[in-house]
């Protein structure tokens, strides 16, 4: 917990010095995508895509599994402690989520989901991308009738937007195993160009239903995380194949924002490289204070990267020391450091700005 409180009066300390954060205080925020930012919708639903029990949420201030996959705080948390927001976004099927509570914005994100509907069939229920904007155009209707339509259009065209997809596109569809229906359609380079051009028309829609300040993540290294180490890797070497993929898939993602952002005249989606930032304590633990960017604190096997993290699974003592921390998910220390990026990180890791940037220039509109 230390850590985790160095790392958000580091937060709180860079956007005080801005003279944002209370210009900022009011800002919503809404979070679309997968696990890696499911603030437990999942919950909710009847499906095996859940973080709901423990070790889950170890670290996590009420010491409780929320629905997040982490042992604390996740990336949409230290995103809004960045933005000086009261508290989390909750859930949108969270019952409470009603009221003024809908003024802080909400989390549509579900575990197991990806760009293609057929991404995560095997858990059966979760929510997909396109149902997620639906949630979130009845979202605007509920608030509308709080606050009034013009005003509910300040609130979401005044709002910051998180979207991460793309990475189980490739674990849970196209590498598949044994073999998936889209590897046998595709090959790897044009099953990419089509969730690419399938991304595109998600981020237009994202636009056409008012998002103006998009942050959009690209995949982690896939290839290292360790569940491919435990299934794929002889020594410990990244996935070759898979890291072909993200190799791949985000500089095409870089491309379609900046053919989007060219169309609407404005720099509304900002390219997040969530893959330079991991590679950074993949490459080099140490210097970030990692014991170990390979074998995850919560698993089984090889790595620890067999299987699901639960209360039978083996646990590292000390959380902070470890890059991942579940089979695929990173550890609350590693999602600050990518939020540390995300906030004041250069060219190399946001494009084409960061979020303190988007935040100084976005207050003196205020």
């Amino acid at each position: 917990m230390a850590s985790s409180m160095a790392l958000a009066c580091y937060i709180v300390v860079l956007i005080s010095m801005l003279g944002l954060r209370g210009a900022e205080a009011q800002r919503a925020f809404f979070v679309f995508g997968d696990s890696l930012v499911d603030n437990g919708n999942n919950n909710y639903l009847a499906t095996t895509a859940r973080a709901d029990s423990p070790p889950y949420g170890i670290d996590y201030p009420t010491g409780r599994a929320t629905g997040r996959f982490s042992n604390g705080l996740n990336i949409p948390d230290f995103i809004s402690q960045a933005i000086g927001a009261s508290e989390s976004t909750l859930p949108y099927l969270d019952p409470e989520l009603n009221g003024e509570r809908l003024l802080v914005g909400a989390n549509f994100a579900s575990a197991g989901i990806g760009i293609l509907n057929d991404t995560g069939i095997q858990f059966v229920n979760i929510i997909r991308i396109y149902r997620q904007l639906q949630y979130w155009e009845e979202y605007q209707q509920r608030v509308s009738a709080i606050i009034g339509p013009e005003e509910t259009q300040s609130l979401i065209e005044g709002a910051l937007v998180l979207i991460t997809l793309g990475g189980n596109d490739f674990v849970n569809n196209y590498y598949l195993v044994p073999y998936s229906a889209r590897s046998r359609q595709y090959n790897l380079p044009d099953y990419v160009k089509y969730i690419i051009s399938e991304y595109k028309k998600v981020l237009r829609r994202l636009y056409e239903i008012g998002a103006r300040r998009v942050l959009v993540t690209g995949t982690g290294p896939l290839g290292c995380v360790p569940a491919e180490l435990a299934q794929r890797s002889a020594n410990g070497e990244c996935s070759a194949e898979l890291q072909r993929a993200a190799a791949l898939f985000n500089p095409q993602l870089v491309q379609i924002i900046r053919e989007l952002n060219s169309e609407i005249g404005s720099d509304v989606f900002v390219a997040v490289n969530t893959q330079q930032m991991h590679v950074d304590f993949i490459s080099n633990p140490q210097r970030y204070g990692f014991v170990t960017s390979k074998v995850a604190c919560c698993g089984q096997g090889r790595y620890n990267g067999i299987g699901l993290c639960t209360v039978a699974s083996n646990l590292c003592p000390d959380r902070r020391v470890y890059a991942f921390w579940d089979p695929f998910h990173p550890s609350e220390r590693a999602n600050g450091l990518i939020v540390q990026q995300i906030l004041s990180g250069t060219s190399d890791y946001m494009y084409p700005m960061n979020l303190s940037t988007i935040l100084a220039m976005d207050s003196k509109k205020n």
